[in-house]
């Protein structure tokens, strides 16, 4: 794959209930981010391009389904809770400060999101069902992520991983302790970026 360019991002679809959730949720976030560091300071524009957008983004990429959604990391909300205000299958956040953790949990009452779970342990830590799909943003490094993702997904499932300019070295570096299926997808928002899309990951020699 590391010599393949970056597939073209399918455009996303956002039906008018799911932007009139992201509206509620923005003046939400801007109170909260008054108090606890939830994203650096920004304006609403800047918001909405570099985060709101940015996970937006993965829509197409989630393949079809009921099945569980989780995201990890999931901090001020990015990229599990704006995807969960588009979706009715379940989803899982999992956020281990407790402050970023509590917040979630108030959009998630405010918006009656009902399908979601918030919760409020550390990765290695957590239990949830396995997964349909799995996401993160800007949580680690990508052969640090597969130990999570392999231990977290269904057999069949999907992790989906944003990327920024050194995805193709990061790509590089799980080579020689991991097989998997892979796809690469051009950032719409970051022209340096790439969102991997990854399957049937398994450790080497397994």
């Amino acid at each position: 794959m590391k010599h393949t360019p970056a597939l073209p991002l399918p455009p996303a679809v956002v039906s008018r209930e799911t932007t009139a959730r992201i509206e509620a949720f923005v003046p939400l976030l801007l109170r909260w981010n008054a108090r606890i560091n939830l994203i650096g300071q920004t304006t609403e524009a800047g918001l909405r391009e570099r985060h709101i957008a940015d996970s937006l983004q993965l829509l197409p990429l989630v393949p079809p389904g009921d099945g569980p959604l989780g995201d990890i990391g999931t901090g001020g909300g990015f990229p599990g809770l704006l995807l969960a205000m588009a979706f009715t299958r379940p989803v899982h956040l999992v956020e281990s400060d407790r402050r970023k953790a509590a917040f979630l949990q108030t959009v998630v009452g405010e918006l009656g999101l009902a399908h979601v779970a918030v919760h409020a342990a550390r990765v290695e830590d957590v239990a949830l069902p396995p997964l349909a799909v799995l996401t993160a943003r800007a949580l680690a490094p990508l052969e640090k992520m597969l130990p999570w993702a392999e231990r977290l997904l269904a057999p069949e499932g999907v992790a989906i991983f944003p990327k920024g300019r050194a995805a193709l070295e990061e790509w590089e570096a799980t080579l020689p302790g991991w097989t998997m299926s892979a796809e690469r997808f051009k950032s719409s928002t970051e022209p340096d970026a790439s969102i991997f899309r990854l399957s049937r990951i398994n450790r080497a020699g397994a």
